[in-house]
């Protein structure tokens, strides 16, 4: 039998990593890899990024930093890793995840991500606690850049602060094995934002089931300005040619296209040819705006996915374009206004034409009470604008 004549030493080091590693579940992350690896130390955000003391081995540092490059969040950018001797005299009995440190800023701020597949499943679950409620999130999704005030990312630092956790979400909050680790945004119906349904006049609709309010109004040809994540829409049916032309002499838009939000692929792929690449920008955490080819022809169409019977998409969406602007629904809250509805409805940015998008509810009330029948809002508030990408393969 082989003997090692040469022991990993004992070792201490201070690792900074940079890049999107705020707001994306990495410190939970390094938490679980320093456990599993044997390693003492803490971890903390600061400005220019996540900060890590570790001791232990040379070699279970060495497996420590290479598991953190390839496990890391899916949502996180480690743009640098750099590992120096540690200097100070502390000693650590265990690892912990440490208060955040303020210090100048020299981070990304991780922007915003549609909702994970886990969320959307438990908003739409009645057995879940999140069952039709339209702020759901973890970790690996929901708001980022559009609620935060400043960095370190930390939920007092957000427009959540004002939403105190209740006792469920305060323990999912603080258990490293639940995907709500340190989740910022994390909120529940007893505890977290509310929606509620206005007329064009600033008069509260009395409904039990403002969402499900909002499906009944578009379904009816009506205008609807709907607070989402980074911005204020307007929203509309899009096979509906007479709404569709008092939104643009409204919103004194006549000839850009219109973006179009459809609840799944399948919609989608009524009205367009879908590839590969599409699809996965369809639906990956970014979810852009994809510009995708009409199916020439698609009165004569006998392709399977092309069903004649689904209504047309109105002329006045992209007059003269052979592609649509499409994007899948990347909110709770857009998850439940679309499920209803198998047809896509026109999504565009709430404001006058060449004005900037409204993000504060008496802004909208002012601006687009002039646009939209009714106005969907909420009580979180946007700090920074985000508006939808564009992007075509």
């Amino acid at each position: 039998m082989a003997i090692n004549n040469h022991p990993s030493t004992i070792s201490q080091e201070e690792i900074r990593v940079r890049g999107t590693v705020q707001g994306v579940g990495f410190r939970p992350t390094v938490y679980r890899l320093a456990k599993a690896c044997n390693l003492k130390g803490e971890v903390c955000n600061d400005g220019q990024g996540v900060l890590i003391y570790v001791s232990g081995t040379t070699d279970a540092i060495a497996e420590f930093v290479q598991r953190l490059q390839l496990e890391s969040p899916p949502l996180a950018q480690i743009e640098s890793i750099s590992r120096t001797p540690y200097r100070g005299d502390r000693v650590f009995c265990d690892f912990t995840i440490a208060q955040s440190v303020k210090s100048s800023v020299q981070t990304q701020i991780p922007p915003d991500a549609a909702t994970c597949p886990q969320c959307q499943a438990e908003t739409l679950d009645s057995r879940s606690r999140w069952y039709n409620y339209p702020f759901t999130n973890c970790t690996h999704c929901g708001p980022r850049l559009s609620i935060i005030r400043s960095i370190p990312y930390d939920r007092k630092q957000t427009s959540m602060a004002e939403f105190a956790m209740c006792p469920d979400c305060d323990r999912e909050y603080h258990d490293i094995e639940n995907r709500r680790f340190h989740a910022q945004p994390i909120a529940c119906p007893v505890c977290g934002p509310r929606v509620w349904l206005e007329g064009a006049n600033g008069e509260k609709i009395d409904t039990s089931n403002p969402i499900d309010t909002v499906c009944t109004l578009l379904k009816q040809g009506e205008i609807v300005a709907i607070k989402g994540l980074g911005g204020i829409h307007l929203a509309c049916d899009a096979t509906n040619e007479t709404t569709v032309q008092q939104l643009r002499s409204r919103k004194q838009r006549y000839h850009k296209p219109f973006a179009l939000m459809a609840r799944d692929l399948g919609v989608i792929e009524q009205y367009c040819t879908l590839n590969a690449q599409e699809k996965e920008l369809l639906q990956s955490p970014a979810a852009p705006i994809v510009l995708i080819d009409v199916i020439p022809n698609r009165d004569n169409c006998r392709d399977v996915a092309c069903n004649v019977s689904t209504p047309k998409i109105a002329a006045s969406v992209a007059p003269g374009q052979t592609t649509l602007g499409f994007m899948l629904p990347y909110t709770p809250l857009h998850h439940l206004i679309l499920q209803r509805l198998d047809y896509p409805i026109i999504l565009t940015s709430g404001n006058l034409s060449d004005e900037p998008q409204c993000i504060d509810n008496q802004d909208a009330r002012l601006k687009l009470g002039k646009i939209a029948d009714y106005l969907l809002l909420h009580n979180r508030d946007i700090v920074n604008r985000v508006d939808d990408s564009v992007v075509r393969v």
